[in-house]
């Protein structure tokens, strides 16, 4: 069932702020706390190797959660979960602000984490579930991705800002107000859930095994700086976390109710499959290139935090621009065709990054360009990227897919991150002079072009042409949305008869 969305009615007005206010803070405080990470060790008294888990922390809790968080959604009400994931996120943003000593910053920012990962796949399953497939669903699409994308930029900028002008407690603080406002709009703009038929049960042990497993997978990925590819201590977290999520596969396989239907990935929904494959590998490119643009303007052009931010608006203004193309040309060109495009044209940036990052290098010569170029292109795969995630999904599985494709898009960066600084590490060797640092970052740059590459031709392979029929409606876990405005719109109905519903 989807709910035409009324713009003029109560709801209407809000459901789509709320939905991209989650999209953008949560990928805001992926990044927003990189720059502050000096400050935050001098005064709350990190040691060297324990900095880093302000950031690991978080990574952890959201990579290894995301899949629960997705089907806790269809299980218990989307907008339930959404007003528990402001709350719990809310209230992990003022615990780190006012926090003391580096365990309760770095407990904070873990509950912060899961809170992220109760929101993330709920912003992509209620634009899926209410907005009719179209022109308002892929407008809706669009600013999603867009205000995901800007949220990572912004955080960059913002993090400067705010470590410079007032302080490091600051950059957790400022989501407290923004989750306020956001939890008032919720309780006004986004539908009641009810459940029609038989209550479903939560999959304990699939949740459990792909919470561990996805854990310490991004532990083992995260950690590759500290260890290196070919210690022992990640071979080993690597293989336990494979084991794990072996048997979460062969677990879910024999579920009546899994946590993530295989079937999703199977040939009956490929659009799905592209989507999460292109997700994976798109983000692997995307956030390292993030990391060693801002890198590359700090340690080689001599930047400071403020203008390291400031650079990145034209990339902002890139996704915005490739949003808006796509948004209109979807309905033309299909999903494939944006997907491929979009691929190759990041890829062309970063590998225009890959020939132009050097030490006597310029903004307008290094920067400016490529920034553009990469940028329209990846703005191009959102709205793709969500509708083909979605594709002939039934509406109780909104949140499983919705899961699935944060998790491919977390696990992607963290994977991304963890191969291209080894690489970037190779390239500069014992130098760390300008040059050696810029010729590190082109490495990087131009690997992740080919990341880029791959996901354009992974989409050009999988991706059908033709839509797949909508799945059958299961009665067991179905919702159907409690219409609380008169013109909140005409329920749509797909092959399901009135009487599924009682």
């Amino acid at each position: 069932m989807v709910n035409k969305v009324n713009s003029n009615a109560p709801q209407g007005r809000w459901l789509l702020p709320v939905v991209l206010t989650v999209q953008f803070l949560v990928s805001l405080d992926m990044s927003v706390v990189n720059i502050a990470l000096p400050d935050m060790g001098d005064d709350l008294g990190f040691g060297d190797d324990s900095l880093l888990w302000v950031v690991n922390a978080y990574a952890l809790a959201f990579g290894g959660l995301l899949m629960l968080g997705g089907r806790l959604a269809d299980l218990v009400g989307r907008r339930r979960s959404l007003i528990w994931g402001f709350a719990v996120f809310g209230a992990a943003s003022l615990a780190g602000g006012l926090a003391l000593t580096p365990g309760q910053l770095i407990a904070a920012r873990a509950v912060q984490g899961a809170g992220a990962a109760a929101l993330a796949p709920v912003a992509l399953a209620l634009i899926t579930v209410n907005y009719e497939a179209g022109p308002a669903r892929s407008r809706a699409l669009g600013l999603w991705g867009v205000s995901g994308a800007l949220g990572g930029a912004v955080g960059i900028m913002a993090g400067g800002l705010l470590t410079d002008w007032v302080g490091w407690r600051s950059v957790m603080l400022i989501n407290v107000p923004v989750v306020l406002a956001a939890l008032i709009a919720a309780r006004r703009g986004v539908p009641v859930d009810r459940r029609t038929g038989p209550a479903p049960r939560l999959d304990v042990t699939g949740a459990l095994l792909v919470t561990a497993g996805m854990a310490v997978l991004v532990l083992g990925l995260v950690r590759t700086e500290t260890y290196g590819w070919g210690s022992g201590t990640t071979a080993i977290t690597l293989a336990v976390a494979v084991v794990l999520l072996a048997a979460f596969v062969a677990v879910e396989a024999r579920k009546r109710e899994p946590l993530l239907r295989l079937g999703l990935l199977g040939t009956s929904h490929r659009p799905v499959l592209s989507a999460n494959v292109f997700s994976l590998l798109m983000s692997s490119g995307q956030f390292a290139a993030f990391y060693f643009t801002s890198l590359y303007l700090q340690q080689v052009m001599g930047y400071g935090p403020t203008a390291a931010g400031a650079a990145f608006l034209p990339f902002c203004a890139g996704v915005v621009a490739g949003s808006a193309v796509a948004t209109k040309a979807v309905g033309r060109l299909g999903e494939r065709t944006l997907l491929v495009a979009g691929g190759l044209l990041g890829a062309a940036g970063f590998g225009w990054f890959a020939l132009t990052v050097e030490a006597g290098g310029t903004f307008l010569d290094s920067v400016l360009g490529p920034s553009l170029v990469a940028s329209v292109g990846i703005g191009m795969c959102f709205v793709p990227l969500g509708t083909a995630a979605t594709s002939g999904v039934a509406p109780e599985e909104t949140g499983m897919a919705s899961g699935l494709l944060n998790s491919s898009r977390q696990l992607g960066g963290s994977l991304g991150l963890a191969v291209l600084v080894t690489v970037a590490a190779s390239a500069t060797g014992s130098g760390r002079g300008p040059a050696a640092l810029a010729e590190g970052h082109a490495a990087a740059f131009a690997v992740s072009a080919g990341l880029l590459v791959a996901a354009a031709l992974a989409t050009a392979v999988l991706h059908g042409r033709r839509a797949p029929a909508p799945s059958p409606l299961r009665p067991a876990s179905t919702y159907a949305a409690q219409e609380t405005s008169e013109n909140l719109g005409d329920d749509v109905e797909r092959g399901v008869s009135r009487s599924t519903q009682g």
